[in-house]
Formats: structure tokens, C-alpha cells, sequence
């Protein structure tokens, strides 16, 4: 059972919000979704409302939730705190799953202090599916009903890890948006550098090999929702700082400055401490991907 024998998910046509629903109502929470538009799959109720002025029928349904999971745009989100909490009745849970925390905290201190809340930021695109991938956790204030849906997460196959509202949003402006200005940026150079695609393609040793599959995942994905990442973070401007800064230290390091006497000596040795314990396990994670990739023997390719 899920904990929850009445859930609403709020924006559960969506791809995010259609995963919780599926989850709820396969735990046996009689879920209904609310959104603007139907979803493609009638699985469950299914009421068309605004969450931020709710009307009678969804009024009724928020004051009878046990669960009510926000899967909307942070600035819907947050317009919804005051409506949801003012109808939520004792020890109902809110959730949502923004990818920025510090926000919808500040809103909850504010609005709604005394309601159970968790944020669910899943790490990966929904159509992967959550059997043992990563949904950061971030629990505003704790109860029963915030254990529950994070066990139904774990029996769902994912693996919630815990992280306060600041840490959350410094972690994922390093894991997405400097990654993603990482690997755009690398495709940018790679566009004005004259070079073929095909070309890279035929010749290329293992690691731009991933880099490419790396970009071209990105590139299949929506301009706007990788802009969003970039915009909404707070933190996200600090990473990409951080990103172009590191590549000038790199290009000084590699020869383009006045006194490159360390070469790279210092470039390695500031990463290896960096990485710590985790270094080998990246390694041998990498071993892994290029062993898929290229069908390579035990040893594989480590230099280039």
C-alpha cells in the first residue's frame, strides 16, 4: 500500500508528474490528476483545473488528500503554496518536483510552516524509468507521510538521497547546468573549429567518442527545458563562471601562458584530490563505457 489512500497530482499529464501518478495508483491511492489538459492515458481520474484558484470540485478533492504532489513550473508551483496549504487538511502532505529548492522553501516558511513537505527532484528523464536511479530528497518539514512517500519511491525502484534546500541547488547547478554548459560549449568549439562531424566521427579515440554521444543526447532534447535549467538555478551562473575560469587555469596550464613551468603536474594533482576515494570507481565506470562502446579487451584504452 502506498500510505495514501487519496492522492492529487498536479500537473500529471506531464512526463514527471504521470510517473508519480503511475506509481501512486499502482501502490492502490485512488489519484486524481489535475491539469489543464487531459493526459494521453486515462488511467486515472482526472479533473482540469488551476491549481493556484481552485474551484469547488478541486477544493474539495485537495481537502480530502492525503497527498497532494505539485509536478508544475516553479513560478505555478509557488502560487500554489497559500491556496493548497489553506485547504490541506492536518497531516496532509505537500510535495513537489522542482529542480530549484531554496525558493518553495522561503515560500513554505513563509505561507505554510506547520504542513508536512518534501521536494522530489527525480535525476534522470522520466522515460528511463526509476528502477535505481537517483531522486534527490529535500524535506522541508518531516512526518509520517514524508517517510511514506519516500518508501514509496524506494519500492518504486528509485533510490531517494536527502539533501538540505542550499545543498540541492549547489549540487544540481554542478550536475546539469554546468554539465549541460559543459558539453554544448564543447559542441560549440567543435562547430567553429571547421572540422567534419563525420570525420570526428570515423577517427575519434574513445572519450570524444562519448562526448559526442553526449552532445548529440542533449541536442534531441528541447532548447527551452535545457534554457529553464540554466535560468531557474540560482547557482547556475556561478557554475558556468566556474566552467570558463577553469578552461583559462587549463590553457595557461597547457602552454598558452607566460610561465607554464608545472604543466599540467598541478591541473592532475588538484583533481585527483578532488575526486578522493571516488576516483577509482570513475575509473573503472569509464573502463566499463568504453569496453561497451568499442568492444575493447581487459586492459582498454587509457591515454587517449
Amino acid at each position: 500500500m502506498s500510505g495514501f489512500a487519496r492522492s492529487v497530482v498536479v500537473g500529471g499529464s506531464g512526463a514527471v508528474g504521470g510517473m508519480f501518478a503511475e506509481l501512486l495508483r499502482e501502490a492502490g491511492s485512488r489519484t486524481l490528476v489535475v491539469d489543464l489538459v487531459p493526459p494521453r492515458e486515462r488511467r486515472d481520474a482526472f479533473l482540469c483545473g488551476d491549481v493556484t484558484a481552485p474551484g469547488p470540485e478541486l477544493a474539495a478533492a485537495l481537502r480530502d488528500a492525503d497527498l497532494v504532489l505539485l509536478a508544475v513550473h516553479e513560478e505555478v508551483a509557488l502560487e500554489a503554496v497559500a491556496p493548497v496549504t489553506r485547504l490541506l487538511r492536518r497531516g496532509a502532505l505537500l510535495a513537489d518536483t522542482l529542480s530549484v529548492r531554496t525558493a518553495m522553501a522561503a515560500e513554505l516558511a513563509a505561507r505554510a510552516p506547520g504542513v508536512q513537505h518534501v521536494g522530489l527532484n527525480p535525476m534522470f528523464a522520466p522515460a528511463a524509468g526509476m528502477t535505481g536511479r537517483p531522486v534527490a530528497a529535500v524535506v522541508t518539514r518531516d512526518g509520517p507521510g514524508v517517510a511514506a512517500l519516500l518508501r514509496l519511491v524506494e519500492n518504486g525502484g528509485g533510490r531517494p538521497v536527502r539533501l538540505s534546500a542550499e545543498e540541492h541547488d549547489r549540487t544540481v547547478a554542478a550536475t546539469q547546468a554546468l554539465t549541460h554548459a559543459a558539453i554544448l560549449s564543447f559542441g560549440l568549439a567543435l562547430a567553429r573549429l571547421g572540422v567534419d562531424a563525420g570525420t570526428l566521427k570515423e577517427t575519434a579515440p574513445p572519450p570524444h567518442q562519448v562526448l559526442l554521444a553526449l552532445l548529440a543526447r542533449v541536442l534531441g532534447g528541447s532548447p527551452e527545458v535545457y534554457g529553464d535549467i540554466q535560468r531557474s538555478n540560482p547557482r547556475a551562473a556561478s557554475a558556468r563562471r566556474a566552467l570558463a575560469e577553469a578552461l583559462g587555469s587549463f590553457a595557461e596550464a597547457a602552454g598558452d601562458g607566460p610561465d607554464p613551468a608545472e604543466g599540467l603536474d598541478g591541473v592532475f594533482e588538484e583533481l585527483r584530490r578532488f575526486m578522493g576515494p571516488e576516483l577509482t570507481a570513475s575509473q573503472d565506470h569509464c573502463q566499463e563505457l568504453f569496453r561497451t562502446e568499442h568492444r575493447t579487451d581487459h586492459e582498454g584504452e587509457k591515454d587517449r
